[in-house]
């Protein structure tokens, strides 16, 4: 069974670098590939890791719709998605990916994040590691896209805004019931993350314990600005090295020291 990593978070504060960073951590590894799912009607984990989507979830269901009268009598939707899941997996090195994709038309998220949710469940079965990027917002837990996972890491950056969102993600978690084995706040480019007093109030005031700080990487944010890949960051990078810390903290279980 696949070990599962989820992002979580108010949009703009990083989450999709994280999840780059996390799964270039996993392809370090050398353990298997790596499912890199990109659950975000505006995706932007390809740019991040440097590959191109060439069909997403969201392009497999509508080709269902076109063609679901076509089909012939000994083949089900569930057949047709099954042969279609192929197609949208894009093979990078040492992971594929898989896009959802936007919506056409109003109301069409929740068929296909169900759509995208059933896609996940089978192709886990084939990798020792899932990476999800989730959308910005709460919408993906209602949706109950962010379900049966391992870990789900809710990232911050200390403004007030984004602490509330984190806040909001774990609460709707209880309320909802879903399946989800640990969650940990993760600290993105926050100003005062050299201090772990203010770390430690951040973790207090969200209501998570502490996994880890991402601090701010120069390198990182040209290269996201830039639209280029999270690969080509030195192998020392401050943001490397805080993901590979907050991955091995995750499939632990222990969160690492924080430095002062």
């Amino acid at each position: 069974m696949a070990f599962s990593l989820a992002v979580a978070g108010k949009g703009g504060i990083g989450k999709t670098s994280l999840a780059a960073l996390l799964i270039l951590s996993l392809v370090e590894r050398a353990n298997g590939p790596v499912l890199a799912v990109d659950a975000d009607p505006n995706p932007s984990l390809g740019y991040a890791l440097g590959h191109r989507v060439e069909k997403t979830i969201s392009e497999l269901r509508n080709d269902l719709l076109d063609h679901i009268r076509k089909l012939s009598p000994g083949m089900t939707k569930d057949d047709y998605l099954e042969l279609g899941i192929q197609e949208c997996l894009s093979e990078g090195r040492g992971f594929d990916l898989l896009a959802m994709g936007a919506g056409e038309g109003p109301r069409c998220y929740c068929a296909i994040n169900s759509v995208l949710r059933r896609c996940i469940d089978r192709l886990s079965k084939a990798y020792p590691y899932v990476v999800m990027d989730n959308e910005a917002g709460l919408e993906h837990l209602s949706r109950c896209t962010t379900q049966d996972i391992d870990v789900l890491l809710i990232v911050s950056n200390g403004h007030p805004a984004s602490l509330q969102a984190a806040i909001r993600v774990r609460e709707l978690t209880e309320k909802l019931a879903l399946r989800l084995g640990r969650q940990y706040l993760v600290l993105n480019d926050a100003v005062d993350s050299g201090d772990p007093a203010w770390c430690a109030e951040q973790a207090r005031l969200t209501g998570l314990d502490l996994l880890g700080v991402v601090p701010t990487d120069d390198a990182l944010n040209q290269c996201s600005r830039r639209g280029q890949s999270l690969g080509q960051l030195p192998e020392d990078s401050p943001a490397r090295e805080a993901a590979r810390a907050i991955l091995e903290g995750a499939m632990s279980g222990t969160a690492p020291a924080l430095e002062g």
